[in-house]
């Protein structure tokens, strides 16, 4: 089952993002197959704003693991998270 999770940083956290950044990605390289595509939200100036994920789990209580553990939540850069399911057509 596939989704789409867009997370969106608060107010200023760019520096935190930044300082954080190397746990979350070491964490997405670790969920292998379960990442399908993921990238960053840039702004108008082209800096990060939230990422873009979309993931695939078995079900939604997986992905909700997955956030709970996800350094930017767990570190509170991300301010609010949207999660769709999403049929994934194309495959990487």
């Amino acid at each position: 089952m596939q989704f789409i999770v867009k997370a969106y940083d608060g107010k200023g956290m760019l520096e935190k993002r930044m300082a954080v950044r190397p746990r979350h990605l070491e964490g997405m390289s670790r969920l292998g197959a379960h990442v399908v595509c993921a990238g960053g939200l840039l702004d108008d100036e082209g800096k990060l704003k939230g990422s873009v994920l979309i993931m695939d789990f078995q079900n939604r209580e997986e992905l909700d693991n997955y956030l709970a553990n996800e350094p930017y939540v767990q570190e509170q850069v991300w301010d609010k998270i949207e999660v769709e399911r999403l049929n994934v057509v194309i495959p990487k």
